[in-house]
């Protein structure tokens, strides 16, 4: 089931680390959007996967957590995205290095990204459904009004993330880092089923050395443009 035509979305895609999460957070809370944080899906699955006892490799296993677990994505009072898994708070642990590289693992199973896609599509909703991810605007959303593909070079994204964990009290190591994300942009990029890449009407934004509040500016004027909302 395709999303309904008079829902407008917007579809943010990027590699690991560039900041569409972040990015398209502050546009849903802009305009009173729906948000679709399509990665946490994949992190979730692995997640769960691995609160199971699942061996990592079991692809059925994963499936079957993929269509049965209890997923909630709240706003906190801060307008902070809260993540629920079986009615627990695993915004932390979703957020993980070790999630991420799980999601990186299961997302190139063809039978587990097929049992995520209508998921997915079900959170189009009136008024607007903001969704990131690696495969949004090309195989989820592909009818979607604006496209945006957010990328930074892979030293910007490595330092932030650093950032990112110290300011959290993770222990981290800025080169493994750069090595982590080497590693999880060719897996993306080389994988059979949806490689990351850009849409071929996609939008491309480079978030180098731009701050969030110029690069939510940017996506709101490309979605003015598009006339999917009134001017102020």
């Amino acid at each position: 089931m395709m999303p309904a035509a008079s829902v407008p979305i917007i579809t943010i895609d990027g590699p690991s680390s560039s900041g569409k999460g972040t990015i398209a957070r502050a546009v849903a809370r802009a305009l009173d959007w729906h948000l679709l944080d399509s990665g946490a899906l994949y992190r979730l699955v692995a997640l769960a996967g691995q609160g199971r006892g699942a061996n990592p490799d079991d692809i059925d296993a994963h499936v079957m957590l993929a269509r049965a677990m209890r997923v909630e994505f709240l706003t906190d009072s801060a307008g902070y995205e809260r993540v629920l898994l079986e009615g627990q708070d695993v915004t932390g642990a979703v957020r993980s290095e070790q999630a991420g590289q799980g999601a990186s693992r299961v997302a190139v199973w063809p039978a587990l990204r097929d049992a995520l896609v209508e998921r997915q599509r079900a959170f189009a909703a009136p008024p607007g459904l903001v969704a990131d991810g690696r495969d949004m605007g090309t195989v989820i959303f592909p009818a979607a009004e604006l496209k945006v593909f957010l990328t930074a070079s892979a030293d910007e994204r490595a330092t932030r993330r650093h950032k990112q964990l110290i300011s959290k009290g993770s222990a981290a190591n800025l080169a493994d880092l750069s090595r982590e994300i080497a590693e999880r942009d060719h897996r993306d990029t080389s994988r059979a089923v949806a490689p990351l890449k850009p849409a071929s009407d996609a939008v491309m934004l480079d978030s180098t050395g731009l701050s969030i509040q110029q690069v939510v500016a940017r996506v709101l004027a490309l979605g003015r443009e598009r006339g999917l909302w009134q001017v102020g």
